[in-house]
């Protein structure tokens, strides 16, 4: 059923919830307590079937690929509604597999739709693993832990910042090495430390390349800005939904129901960090793009200081949460750590 081959031990299945009909694998007796694994942007629920096996002996893991990508029903993303779009799609498939309450692990975008989720449904989160998580205040546009923004039409986010040349290859379905916009290079020097290479590359990038393409979906619509980069965000698609201007998630802090989380990241991810190499600031100062207006007006979005922050916040508040951070590793430390990875998960889940 899945269009990316999958491994002995997994189950593909189509699962018709009130709003779409998602794509989910499973994995595990349905006995077990669920966990459920949320993957990021260019990818689908594929990238989690080795972890779903590791952890099948003591959970019935779950993932579903999100509206957008993979198998799922290819329906449009309300960019303006940030990330309850996606929030919304999990309480549904929630309700349909009758999911009351569970772990659930975000990575990267996934992350933000978690994060999302837990603070519309806080009861139906028992624990919470953010995975080179997006920043609470979105991706692009904001100068320091509190978010505050670079310019007020958030100029500088949206989907309007990803490279075309990278949109385009994805939509000739190009598997080559020969560009370094190839998905194939974008997500081996990305996506992992080099010269780090999965072992599924193949189905790694089928997967990926499955990702809903065009100006309502990936990456979305824009708005030219008068404010340097002189782009921001439109209103449709999945990087126009990770913006500072419809998605923050900081308010977690004031939940009253505060389950555990769990905050792993890699030492060398160039995605999420305090200079990102996706971001227009990090760009900027690193003259990759002309006309940067400086460090005090735009500056690197601190990406990982700002999580830390709202964290901390988060902490002080009566909840409590743990920073994991695996050496020699990027964006991806379940696929490039796997062994630490699940013992890591497995003790705090016990915990």
């Amino acid at each position: 059923m899945s269009t990316v081959p999958t491994l002995d031990g997994i189950t593909s299945q189509m699962i018709q919830t009130s709003r779409l009909n998602m794509h989910v694998l499973t994995c595990g007796s349905p006995d077990n307590p669920p966990i459920v694994l949320i993957h990021g942007n260019a990818s689908a629920a594929t990238y989690f079937e080795e972890l779903m096996l590791a952890l099948a002996d003591s959970y019935y893991t779950i993932a579903p690929d999100l509206r957008g990508y993979g198998d799922t029903d290819d329906l449009l993303i309300d960019a303006t509604r940030g990330a309850q779009d996606w929030s919304d799609d999990l309480v549904a498939l929630y309700d349909a597999m009758n999911i009351k309450q569970a772990p659930i692990l975000g990575w990267s975008l996934g992350a933000g739709a978690v994060m999302q989720f837990m603070l519309d449904n806080p009861e139906r989160v028992s624990a919470l693993v953010l995975e080179s998580p997006v920043s609470p205040y979105g991706f692009g546009g904001t100068k320091d832990v509190n978010g505050t923004l670079c310019h007020a039409d958030f100029a500088g986010s949206g989907g309007g910042t990803v490279n075309p040349d990278f949109v385009k290859r994805m939509s000739d379905q190009d598997r080559s090495e020969e560009d370094p916009n190839s998905p194939r290079n974008v997500m081996n020097a990305f996506f992992y430390k080099p010269p780090f290479r999965a072992e599924r590359e193949e189905d790694y990038l089928s997967a990926l390349l499955t990702e809903k393409l065009g100006e309502d979906r990936y990456p979305g619509d824009l708005v030219p800005s008068e404010n340097w980069p002189n782009v921001a965000p439109g209103t449709k698609g999945p990087i126009n939904a990770l913006t500072p201007a419809y998605f923050n998630t900081s308010g977690i802090v004031d939940l009253a129901n505060k389950p555990p989380v769990l905050w792993v990241r890699g030492d060398s991810d160039q995605i999420v960090a305090d200079m990102s190499f996706f971001d227009f600031g990090t760009l900027g100062q690193l003259d990759f793009v002309p006309g940067w207006p400086g460090a005090d007006v735009y500056p690197p979005q601190p990406m990982v200081g700002q999580t830390r922050a709202v964290l901390e916040q988060y902490q002080a508040n009566n909840g409590r949460y743990q920073e994991l951070v695996f050496s020699d590793c990027g964006h991806s430390p379940h696929i490039e750590k796997p062994g630490e990875f699940e013992a890591a998960l497995r003790n705090f889940l016990a915990d």
